[in-house]
């Protein structure tokens, strides 16, 4: 028996499903077009800037797990540093990458590694670019602030999820002269990225970005798929309030059940 009240939960949800599959399926015979976000330009830029000025670039995928309800925006932190690392071995530039949970560090260190063995400069591979720091909130943050210090580098990047330590990331940015790019799904710290970085990725456009670097058609196919859904939710929006302006409540009717 259908809860009153969540039918038209229910429904939109199927319809959800029901696009990302369709997404997907067709994401299978040709992937769909993705526009470039601008975050990715300014990474572009980022490295470039710290190759001409011999400096490192900075990156971390974020504190956290793969194991909980974030590891998407954890994965896609991962494809992102994946491009980064191309980059930084297309234009022999230092790489530092900041990882805080154990699990994250195999990742994120076979991520730089494949990239090197890609762009053929598997030489230039040092296993000390990625460096493990600690799962406890603040001793990463510690640690991530005493590495852009240090290295004064030209370029940080911010990807995935953050709590707290947002912040002081951003700052300490500022505070070397480094240009920031940041990313996250957390909508408790986007306000200080966004206030404090050059460039942020805002919530889905992080996935967004992780989807579009790696090609994958089940990930391509879903944002595809999600769109359609929000068009779908958009179109029914504006329907219901065109009708409600002519006090037909048809669409607050259904909605309502």
């Amino acid at each position: 028996m259908l809860i009153e009240g969540r039918v038209a939960g229910l429904v939109f949800t199927l319809i959800t499903i029901g696009t990302m599959l369709y997404g997907i399926n067709k994401a299978k015979s040709k992937l769909p077009n993705v526009r470039r976000i601008a975050g990715l330009e300014a990474i572009d830029e980022a490295v470039g800037r710290a190759t001409e000025m011999g400096k490192a670039v900075f990156c971390t995928p974020g504190w956290a797990d793969i194991t909980t309800s974030t590891a998407g925006a954890t994965f896609a932190a991962l494809d992102i540093v994946g491009h980064i690392a191309r980059l930084t071995a297309r234009y022999d530039t230092r790489l530092v990458v900041a990882v805080s949970y154990p699990n994250v560090y195999p990742l994120a260190e076979q991520t730089v590694q494949q990239a090197y063995l890609v762009e053929g400069k598997r030489e230039k591979y040092d296993q000390d670019m990625v460096r493990f720091t600690s799962s406890e909130q603040y001793a990463y943050a510690a640690a991530v602030l005493g590495m852009i210090q240090r290295e004064k580098v030209a370029a940080c990047v911010f990807v995935g999820q953050f709590a707290s330590e947002a912040v002081d990331f951003a700052e300490a940015a500022v505070a070397v002269g480094s240009i920031a790019i940041a990313g996250t799904t957390s909508t408790y710290q986007l306000p200080f990225f966004a206030a404090a970085c050059d460039y942020t990725l805002i919530g889905e456009e992080l996935l967004t970005a992780g989807a579009y670097i790696s090609k994958d058609t089940a990930r391509l196919g879903s944002v595809h798929g999600q769109d359609l859904a929000k068009l779908i939710a958009f179109g029914v929006m504006l329907l219901g309030a065109i009708l409600c302006t002519l006090n037909i409540n048809v669409v607050v009717d259904l909605l309502s059940k």
